[in-house]
């Protein structure tokens, strides 16, 4: 057997800059580093030896560089993927956080984490957590509640079966999600002769499965006997490719679709059965199509609390059909499972149909949609606007090209409301919504995507989480669009605070947090010093204007805007755009003295009662 004698980090760095898509690209389309104790010796030297066969870029914190890899495998529908590698210690747990996000939004990262010395000679080492109980503990084990795969890796030759089986994970469309492979820092600089075969260019495809027969039959019968079905349409729409198969689908059978987050621009918001956001923060015509149908058919979705109103919006007795590639989620809710790739099942299912067709209530589309513009419009008076009029400004300064991104706060509710996408035209991180994630994952988007326009959705609380990629956007010349929006706080709980659980306003606003004096951070002057291109805007006129500007640029763009923290159409809260939104179980005090904690909590008790108990 021919072999090559190579360290085992030289080694996994060649192995990787050779498993392919069936386009002919790198799976692995690169790594993110921070080098550190742990990496820098062994990982360090391969990725610099290998160059531009498996290029390496440096990110400013180890979490944002990662939420940066898990938006390009979003922007890329789980196609191709990126690496992060980080020392022991503090740099391997600060991915924690970015491993459990991609892990809840089913999207494949790989982490190459330092480790402690295999040999365990100079124990402990610097960073090194110690468990007085368990010898093989590290702070890698962090990692193993929210990877889908996790190795340690304390001979070289561990390689020849963990890399193998971290790529089938990534590349699995029922068990996609992170995978972490923690490298023992000794052995990677261990060498071993390796089979030359073991380098050999692989394609890795991502498969289709089709349904069982008895399945799609019972699912078939469903839909034919159903008067008023309606579609949920989750993320796994467009990890399939399903997009113009839903649109076909629904309508030749004349069914209207309802998205969550994950599936929003799967149909673009003028596809005549698109009507709409569901759930906690839906849409009026959305969720009076979810409510009233005898039949909900979900396609890729997890079906969680915001699309289902924390199982309180299907009507009593109304059935539920769930079409998913993971057997785990298609059986959630009492399902009648079908499990099967999106695209595959929803082919296979109209042919059944034939000339089935339902009749949905367009008018009350027509209707929302009437309503959302009117909410959108420019504002007549002098008062801070509201982040639906922000939204209805980036949309009239924007083509069919752009995309919104965002993750948490405010935005990703009123987002998913009123943004009125082309197809592709959505990205939300809202599986673990996840703060910090907008700027490095509208340059993670905006890598996967660069001929498509990236406008960022920001708050003023997610931008203190994290911003510091914004310098790294700036140095490889990375553009796409902030919108920053200042509301002097975390506006979105305040208001739940307040609003929904009937709370005094308390440590959301900086006007109500204990502080010796009220903050005045200059957010243009902030990011201009990264490199950024800043500014503030005055108005929704200005707003405008300086969208249009920021497409010549070839850096990062940041637009402040100060906008109001009251109003904001969601979470069952009726505002000038009609009555919409869900009810949303956030669990209120039993004991209080207020009355109006004491009738919200009666209120909470009413919809409980209405909650689908089944699985």
């Amino acid at each position: 057997m021919e072999t090559l004698r190579l360290t085992a980090a030289q080694a996994m760095v060649r192995w990787l800059s050779v498993q392919m898509t069936p386009e002919q690209e790198r799976f692995i389309e690169g790594v993110w580093a921070i080098f550190g104790h742990g990496n820098v010796a062994g990982i360090g030297e391969a990725l610099q030896g290998i160059g531009a066969a498996l290029p390496t870029w440096r990110g400013q914190n180890e979490q944002t560089m990662a939420h940066a890899a898990i938006a390009y495998a979003k922007g890329h529908a789980r196609r191709r993927a990126q690496a992060v590698t980080t020392s022991i210690g503090p740099g391997a747990t600060n991915v924690v956080t970015a491993a459990a996000l991609a892990h809840v939004n089913r999207l494949p990262l790989l982490i190459i984490a330092g480790d402690v010395f295999a040999n365990r000679r100079p124990d402990p080492v610097l960073q090194q957590v110690e468990d007085f109980d368990d010898g093989t503990v590290s702070a890698n084990d962090c990692f193993r509640p929210v990877v889908r795969y996790f190795d340690r890796i304390t001979r070289p030759e561990h390689l020849l079966s963990a890399l193998p089986r971290a790529l089938r994970v990534m590349t699995d469309p029922a068990n996609c999600g992170p995978v972490c492979l923690a490298f023992c820092q000794d052995v990677q600089a261990e060498a071993y002769d390796w089979p030359v075969e073991f380098f050999a260019p692989k394609v890795w495809r991502i498969r289709r499965p089709e349904p069982d027969r008895a399945e799609l039959n019972e699912a078939a019968a469903l839909i034919r006997a159903a008067a008023r079905p309606v579609i949920i349409a989750g993320g796994g729409v467009i990890y399939s490719g399903a997009e113009e198969a839903l649109g076909a689908f629904a309508s030749r059978h004349g069914i209207a679709v309802a998205e969550t987050q994950a599936g929003k621009s799967a149909l673009a918001q003028a596809h005549p059965m698109n009507f709409g956001a569901s759930g906690v923060d839906g849409s009026a015509a959305a969720n009076a199509a979810v409510r009233g149908a005898d039949l909900v058919i979900g396609v890729g979705t997890r079906l969680q609390d915001f699309t289902t109103g924390s199982r309180t919006m299907f009507a009593p007795g109304a059935g539920l059909v769930s079409i998913n590639v993971q057997g785990y989620d298609a059986a959630k809710h009492g399902a009648v499972s079908l499990v099967a790739d999106a695209k595959v099942a929803l082919e296979r299912l109209s042919a059944l149909l034939g000339d089935y067709r339902a009749t949905p209530d367009t008018a009350a589309r027509a209707d929302w949609l009437a309503a959302v513009d009117a909410h959108c419009a420019a504002p007549q008076g002098n008062g801070l606007p509201t982040d639906a009029q922000v939204i209805g400004a980036v949309q009239r300064a924007t083509g069919p090209e752009a995309i919104a991104m965002c993750a948490a706060g405010t935005m990703p509710g009123a987002l998913k409301l009123l943004w009125q996408p082309a197809q592709g035209g959505y990205h939300m991180e809202y599986g673990f919504s996840c703060m910090g994630y907008e700027i490095a994952g509208a340059m993670g988007l905006k890598l996967a995507l660069p001929a498509r326009e990236v406008i960022c959705f920001i708050g003023d609380g997610s931008y203190m989480m994290a911003n510091s990629e914004l310098a790294t956007a700036v140095m490889r010349r990375v553009p796409f669009t902030v919108v920053l929006t200042d509301n002097r706080g975390y506006g979105c709980i305040n208001r739940l605070q307040t609003l929904g659980c009937k709370g005094a306003a308390f440590n959301n606003m900086y006007a109500d947090c204990n502080v010796a004096a009220q903050p005045a951070i200059d957010y243009v002057a902030h990011a201009a010093a990264m490199g950024a291109h800043a500014v503030k805007a005055a108005s929704i006129a200005e707003l405008e204007a300086q969208i249009a500007a920021a497409r010549g640029r070839d850096i990062p763009s940041v637009i402040v805007i100060k906008t109001t923290a009251k109003d904001f159409p969601g979470t069952g809260i009726e505002t000038s755009a009609g009555p919409h939104g869900h009810f949303w179980d956030v669990a209120l005090p039993e004991v209080s003295d207020a009355p109006a904690r004491q009738a919200a909590h009666a209120a909470y008790l009413d919809h409980l009662a209405q909650q689908r108990r089944i699985n």
